[in-house]
């Protein structure tokens, strides 16, 4: 999950009103423009993010354009971080998580292999360590769940030396590249991983750095998809899950900001990829998908009926499950 990235870029990429100074406090236009600006939406959101467009959704699906008629939301009502996290993993909306205040998460979700990294330090709330006994690491702390190797021990420094531009969170680099680490010498059954500055740089209104963080995203899931396509305990055997926690506004002043106040904060978008999902490409005329029904389609993908033990969960999305 990478936060708070729009479904606007993610399907028609870079949007030229907010390619300026004044909407987007970009400080080199042309330079940008070179980057990102294409003619087409297709063009441009292939050149934003081009393992998503040239991999995923061309071999797997991807929800959300709703020009297409594709609708993909949120269910909590809240439409910021810890509420859109634990809907996503629990599969329900639960009214007590209505904060981002680091409040261990009191619902249960899934049990087993499971490991759990994130930019943001409440990430680690989220999954609740204490009491679900995944390995966990958010924000700044050091990693040392496993024995140090010369790579952890370098993110490790980094994480103790970086200057903090954020107290509670460092660059995405140190959250994914500690996950790769642990990815390779441990081979877990499941693999969490979520990245912040999407939804950091554009708080600050930074649309140069936003498009950026959304680039170097999708350039982190082609470095995992073929890392576990090189490890025999995960080659053609793998799903990848990929989506946010939550929508931002639209236009030149609200794109920056999300939750209850700016309703359409809840449109979100979420792509899959893995040999069980049929190839039907970017979804157009579609049923809704709901971040609620993640939890249980990821549960379902590894063979298990979370609806059975969690009654009140989305159902799985049956379009990329294995077909009859």
């Amino acid at each position: 999950m990478t936060d708070g990235l729009r479904w606007q870029e993610v399907f028609t990429g870079a949007e030229e009103n907010l390619m300026n100074k004044k909407n987007g406090k970009v400080t080199d236009v042309a330079a940008l423009k070179k980057s990102y600006w294409r003619a087409t939406p297709e063009e441009r959101r292939l050149t934003l993010m081009p393992f998503l467009w040239s991999v995923i959704a061309k071999e797997g699906q991807i929800f959300g354009n709703r020009q297409l008629g594709s609708d993909a939301y949120v269910t909590n009502g809240f439409f910021f971080s810890y509420p859109g996290y634990s809907e996503a993993l629990c599969g329900f909306t639960d009214s007590r998580i209505n904060s981002n205040n680091k409040v261990p998460n009191p619902n249960v979700s899934f049990q087993g292999d499971i490991a759990a990294f994130g930019a943001w330090d409440v990430i680690a709330s989220v999954f609740n360590p204490d009491r679900s006994g995944f390995v966990v690491n958010a924000g700044w702390d050091p990693f040392t769940a496993i024995a140090a190797t010369p790579q952890l021990e370098l993110l490790n420094r980094l994480k103790s030396e970086t200057p903090r531009v954020w107290d509670d969170e460092p660059f995405d680099a140190l959250a994914f590249y500690t996950a790769v680490e642990y990815l390779k010498a441990h081979k877990p059954r499941v693999l969490y991983l979520s990245l912040g500055e999407t939804d950091d740089w554009a708080h600050e209104r930074r649309y140069a750095r936003y498009l950026e963080a959304a680039h170097r995203v999708d350039d982190y899931l082609r470095i995992l998809w073929e890392t576990v396509q090189f490890m025999p305990e995960y080659h053609g055997s793998t799903t990848l899950i990929f989506s946010t926690d939550h929508g931002r506004g639209s236009g030149r002043k609200r794109w920056t900001s999300h939750g209850q106040k700016l309703t359409e904060s809840k449109y979100i978008w979420m792509a899959f990829l893995g040999p069980d999902t049929p190839p039907l490409g970017e979804r157009s005329h579609a049923p809704a998908v709901t971040q609620n029904q993640i939890a249980a389609t990821l549960a379902a993908l590894l063979g298990y009926d979370y609806n059975a033990a969690v009654p009140r969960s989305g159902k799985p999305i049956s379009a990329v499950l294995p077909q009859p």
